[in-house]
């Protein structure tokens, strides 16, 4: 990734950005409502925890005997590490699952922890990269993965490429595998010599010790298990672990990706100057996509992600207002003639992501 900084071109429609803002802020002062979470969020807090806890403590305590309902519930359990990803570790890391800072510091890095992650390096990736460079190239790593995808028409194509609209689902599934493996360990690296520890007030040393530790303990109670159960043998621990994996990893990197990698997003390169053709809002609306967004239980199982638009402009709002705000945003955007990207359904979604994998791949 390239350490050179962009400018937004902060004179451009700048019309636009103050009014949408002007609006959505008044949204909240006329119906006198916290743009932080509500009592929706707390309750949905308890259910993603539980469908990740749930399934661990039968498992754990022998409940069943039967290998494939242990199979079953590793199913469920990656499910719910999703929903506790996209649900509550989001809005807490992004600061807007409450008014208390410390508060949400603590429920970021918990939460993220008992799923594997190290909240830094997420707040560094998600927050810091991505929201500000979204589809940028040799900016934004999310659309920068290692060589066996391509998501970028400015990055380079390998023959291999062709065939990734294929062989995709298959590596979006190992996502969170990483996570408990070694993508944090390379991302402290990365995120060190380009100088977010220090701007972050942190240091290698520290941040190395946070993730070794929180490794170990993470390990420990996954392979508790393992260890009470006589008839669950390392062969069926292991598929249980990787079975979980495989659908959390899935699951979050299809809502992602469907987000930004269409046809119907743009890919925009700065000038020579290194200034971005549209200011921060604008950008955000050509490089993002919108799903399902009359659907509340797809909302409710992606923690609002379907409405990435309204996320990608206000990720200091909490997720439960984003189907309000969003006809805000659209009717403003349509008045001043920017785009407003959607599909009416995930599957909708799923098929224009596949579409581009192919024509990126050609």
């Amino acid at each position: 990734m390239s350490k050179t900084a962009l400018r937004f071109n902060n004179g451009s429609n700048r019309t636009f950005q103050n009014e949408l803002r002007k609006r959505v802020d008044a949204y909240f002062k006329e119906n006198k409502i916290s743009k932080h979470g509500n009592i929706h969020l707390y309750l949905k807090t308890v259910v993603m925890f539980a469908a990740y806890l749930v399934p661990y403590f039968l498992i754990t305590f022998h409940v069943f005997e039967s290998k494939s309902i242990w199979l079953l519930l590793s199913v469920l359990m990656g499910l719910g590490m999703a929903g506790i990803g996209m649900g509550i570790m989001h809005d807490a890391n992004h600061g807007s699952y409450s008014k208390n800072d410390r508060f949400n510091k603590f429920l970021g890095f918990f939460s993220i922890s008992l799923l594997s992650g190290n909240s830094l390096n997420w707040r560094i990736q998600h927050n810091i990269i991505h929201h500000t460079y979204t589809n940028v190239h040799d900016h934004d790593e999310d659309i920068a993965p290692v060589g066996m995808l391509r998501f970028d028409p400015h990055s380079e194509k390998k023959k291999i490429h062709k065939f990734q609209f294929l062989y995709a689902w298959f590596f979006y599934g190992l996502m969170t595998l990483m996570w408990s493996t070694v993508k944090d360990f390379r991302q402290l690296k990365r995120y060190n010599k380009g100088g977010y520890l220090k701007t972050a007030n942190t240091t290698f040393a520290k941040e190395l010790a946070v993730i070794i530790v929180s490794k170990v303990l993470y390990f420990a109670y996954m392979l508790i298990p393992y260890f009470v159960i006589q008839e669950l043998s390392f062969l069926n621990w292991l598929t249980g672990y990787l079975v979980m994996h495989y659908v959390a990893g899935l699951t979050l990197a299809m809502v992602f990706q469907v987000a930004h990698v269409t046809e119907e997003n743009e890919f925009p390169l700065p000038n020579e100057e290194g200034e971005l053709e549209n200011n921060f809002i604008e950008h955000q609306l050509r490089t993002t996509m919108n799903f399902s967004m009359d659907s509340k239980i797809v909302s409710y199982f992606v923690g609002g992600l379907n409405f990435q638009v309204e996320h990608h402009l206000f990720p200091g709002i909490s997720h439960v207002h984003y189907p309000k705000i969003a006809k805000i945003v659209a009717t403003t955007a349509q008045e001043f003639n920017i785009p407003y990207n959607y599909e009416k359904t995930f599957a909708g979604a799923l098929f224009e992501h596949t579409k581009m994998l192919y024509k990126l791949g050609k």
